[in-house]
């Protein structure tokens, strides 16, 4: 895919949602933290359920901490793999306190160094709670990316280094929720919703479709 239409398929994303953010709800950068732990093969919807009832109890290192695995277990038993994910909260809660002065660090290293953190897990919220111009490579992402041809790769480390690459600086910050909104809602895995899409004309997709 040559740049001109790359920038075309970002100005048109851009314009239909120009302030795009995250389906996670959260108030703080701890508890963006937490969601998107919790949100690890799990939907935003069902970790927003478990959330609502979690952080007017406790949203907070200490907070959560002193639930302790089994307190915490009861609030998010609704999620997929939830006992580990528990035990990856305490640990994380625990090194927040012990280390960052109870503060999510502003930094790759030290995110990743907490249990449940991974690459994607970091870039989102150094990207979401810090603004930094990181693009977080999920399914959705690694789907689209491919499918249209906007930046291909065979693994979703690939991709996000060609994204990075490839989309302009003036985009970067934002590219993330851009993708994965059209994935979540129109570039489908199944089927793609090609007859709603407003990038389907730029797209390099050989097996359109004519859904709305």
């Amino acid at each position: 895919m040559n740049k001109e239409k790359r920038i075309e398929i970002l100005s048109r994303l851009r314009d239909a949602n120009p302030h795009p953010t995250t389906e996670l709800n959260y108030t703080t950068p701890f508890e963006l933290l937490i969601a998107v732990i919790l949100s690890a093969q799990a939907t935003d919807v069902g970790v927003n359920k478990a959330t609502a009832k979690l952080y007017p109890v406790a949203n907070t290192p200490e907070g959560i901490f002193a639930l302790g695995v089994d307190g915490l277990s009861e609030y998010i038993k609704t999620i997929g793999l939830y006992n580990s994910k528990a035990k990856n909260v305490i640990k994380t809660c625990e090194i927040l306190i012990n280390e960052h002065n109870s503060e999510v660090p502003e930094d790759r290293a030290a995110l990743e160094a907490l249990p449940g953190v991974g690459r994607k897990t970091a870039n989102v919220v150094l990207n979401t709670a810090f603004g930094w111009p990181t693009i977080a490579v999920d399914t959705h992402i690694y789907r689209v990316s491919n499918r249209t041809k906007l930046a291909m790769g065979k693994t979703v480390d690939d991709v996000e280094k060609k994204l990075l690459k490839v989309v302009p600086k003036e985009f970067k910050l934002d590219v993330h929720h851009w993708l994965i909104l059209h994935g979540r809602y129109v570039c489908v895995a199944r089927k793609p919703r090609c007859g709603a899409c407003l990038i389907e004309d730029l797209c390099e997709f050989k097996d359109k479709t004519s859904d709305a």
